[in-house]
């Protein structure tokens, strides 16, 4: 008797299709008696009754009711774009309320994603004991700026139909920005090329613009070695300096290599991917209407998102521009 019951429930272990199938012989050799099968395997009768009237296999235990679950088009549209944006939950959860005014929580949308097996990229972080960029603390407004560029056309950056949109419609290829380091206050311009004319131009706007709004404390403009800029050549930037002295402006750059020192604002240009880009580079009809947008874009930066940046405790630009620089003209 010992040795039937063993085989039934360590064979039921492995395969409770053969399980089932062990009881349907025995039931056999016993002429249909299932009380006395039951006996022979040590199971109850139910037990003999289900493996002969029901599936070989278990059924499932999933409920067949679940009140609150996600609804299939929504939990489809999630997973869609979480492929197509290459977002985690968090970003994803705000992209969905900015996109289609989907007011979901970040635990159901990381249950989603996890349930339908959608892999979560590497993250390159920084390593421990990293130092701060600047002494935020002792740090004035627009006395450190950093200004960089950004190649709008990125195929890696965006969804091929906001690519192919931008690309047909002939939008701007490159965004120019300045953000300074104490209040991540940022100016922006776009252009259809890049050189270091242009760079110049946009570094002049900048300086021009921040001592007509009453800055007079000197400005340190820190660049990479692109070529829109001057490529790292001290000749070059003496020019650069030259002219912006008369400004009480200058400009250096960082070394070779080492493009963790543009770290404010080359952590900006994701942040224009996710809230701008994406969901406006493939609206936009034309460079006007995506100008026109660019815009707003610039003045939900500054006037209206909230920063955790060093130093900013989740303040707006504009608030942390007010609280530390009493002087300066009303922003406009």
């Amino acid at each position: 008797m010992n040795q039937p019951f063993s085989v039934y429930h360590e064979l039921r272990k492995v395969s409770p299709e053969k399980a089932r199938i062990l009881v349907r012989k025995v039931l056999e050799q016993n002429k249909g008696n299932v009380s006395k099968t039951a006996r022979i395997l040590g199971i109850s009768r139910n037990t003999v009754r289900r493996a002969r009237d029901g599936n070989l296999n278990d059924l499932s235990r999933a409920p067949k009711h679940i009140p609150h679950k996600t609804p299939a088009h929504l939990e489809n549209l999630i997973v869609e774009e979480a492929k197509r944006t290459g977002f985690r939950y968090v970003r994803l959860t705000k992209y969905l309320f900015r996109q289609y005014g989907i007011d979901i929580s970040k635990s159901t949308v990381r249950a989603i994603l996890r349930r339908n097996g959608v892999k979560r990229k590497k993250i390159r972080t920084k390593s421990k004991g990293t130092r701060h960029l600047y002494n935020y603390e002792e740090l004035e407004a627009f006395e450190e700026l950093q200004i960089d560029t950004k190649y709008l056309l990125d195929s890696n950056a965006l969804p091929e139909d906001v690519y192919e949109n931008m690309k047909e419609k002939k939008l701007p290829l490159y965004e120019w920005n300045a953000i300074d380091a104490k209040t991540r206050m940022r100016f922006t311009a776009y252009s259809w090329d890049l050189n270091s004319t242009y760079g110049l131009m946009f570094v002049l706007m900048v300086v021009m613009w921040l001592r007509l709004h009453n800055v007079r404390r000197g400005i340190r403009i820190r660049v990479d070695n692109g070529s829109e800029f001057y490529s790292g050549s001290k000749r070059k930037r003496e020019e650069w300096n030259r002219i912006l002295g008369l400004f009480g402006a200058e400009v250096y750059n960082i070394p070779l290599r080492a493009k963790q020192m543009m770290g404010i604002v080359e952590n900006s240009h994701r942040v224009d991917d996710e809230s701008f880009l994406i969901i406006h580079g493939g609206r936009s009809r034309d460079w006007e209407e995506f100008l026109r947008k660019a815009k707003r874009w610039q003045d939900i930066w500054n006037k209206e998102r909230e920063s955790w940046g060093i130093g900013m405790g989740g303040k707006t630009p504009l608030e942390k521009l007010e609280e530390v620089h009493d002087g300066l003209r009303r922003w406009t």
